[in-house]
């Protein structure tokens, strides 16, 4: 066993491992399919063992294969690090910048702090992804962003940094023409009678819906979902059904229902790694961001 692994081959294995797939891990890699192959299996020649299991086109890690994975990932980015803490002496910044936020914070929060950001900086190369909070969040942890603007979770991996910035007051609410709107007190069994627009099961709004129904044995009655709030905005107008929805979104077509005593909030800020280096664009990034925060009441 040849002990001496190079960055390449660690790359391409650490990109096949995450995506399962060497054609996407080509494409990240901006290589051929081919290169990333003979990556590979020179990596398996040096470790004296094989890391995937190739069976059709499904690609899965053997036992080594999962032992080395995580010890791969520490040794790029202890590099990335490293290579980071270096540019960043020159305090330029300057360079590429990967960033991920929800399409409600991108479309209700993040405008005038990009303006502002991008007309203080305009060196910085912004990598904008627009993703579901739960993805950001793991592409936060395994280090393929640096930075996430998110519904935050109640409770977070002890290696994630998460800051609220904004706080989302929701409301429940149907169209102005829709039955339950009619009602002089609407309450959580109403709302089991018609059908419940909502994002996805593992989104923050959904899991609160379903405890605070199942707290009186109650279950909702699901009806189409998307995680666009504004898509779920215009189905709830045209009558479709109810929702959860931020005071903010809330116009001359909805309805709110009096439902909850107390406000229900809904956290939204930023995350990074701990233990990863934020680059000198991140870092003015976070400021910035700070500075445009909401007073949290």
């Amino acid at each position: 066993m040849n002990p001496q692994l190079d960055n390449a081959t660690l790359q391409a294995f650490a990109q096949v491992a995450d995506s399962g797939s060497f054609s996407i891990a080509a494409e990240k890699l901006f290589l051929t399919q081919s290169a990333v192959s003979k990556r590979i299996a020179h990596l398996e020649e040096q470790v004296d063992c094989r890391l995937f299991d190739r069976i059709g086109r499904r690609i899965t890690l053997t036992e080594a294969g999962r032992t080395l994975l995580p010890q791969a990932h520490k040794i790029l980015h202890a590099l990335e690090d490293a290579a980071l803490s270096l540019q960043n002496l020159s305090g330029e910044v300057a360079g590429p910048l990967s960033l991920a936020a929800s399409h409600h914070i991108s479309l209700h929060r993040l405008p005038p702090v990009l303006r502002d950001f991008s007309n203080r900086y305009p060196g910085v190369e912004l990598k904008l992804s627009f993703d579901e909070s739960e993805a950001a969040y793991d592409n936060v942890l395994n280090g393929e962003l640096e930075l996430a603007l998110i519904t935050l979770a109640p409770s977070s991996d002890p290696r994630i940094h998460a800051e609220t910035l904004w706080v989302d007051h929701l409301q429940y609410v149907v169209s102005s023409e829709h039955p339950l709107a009619k009602l002089d007190r609407p309450n959580l069994e109403a709302l089991t009678r018609y059908p419940a627009l909502l994002p996805a099961p593992t989104t923050f709004t959904h899991q609160l819906v379903r405890n605070q129904l199942s707290e009186q044995g109650l279950k909702p009655n699901l009806g189409l979902s998307t995680n666009y709030l504004d898509t779920i905005r215009m189905m709830v107008r045209i009558g479709l059904g109810w929702s959860l929805l931020p005071e903010t979104m809330i116009d001359d077509g909805l309805t709110r229902l009096p439902i909850s005593k107390e406000s229900i909030q809904r956290p939204l800020g930023l995350i990074y790694h701990r233990d990863r280096t934020l680059s000198n664009a991140a870092r003015e990034l976070v400021n910035l961001l700070r500075r445009h925060k909401e007073p949290l009441a």
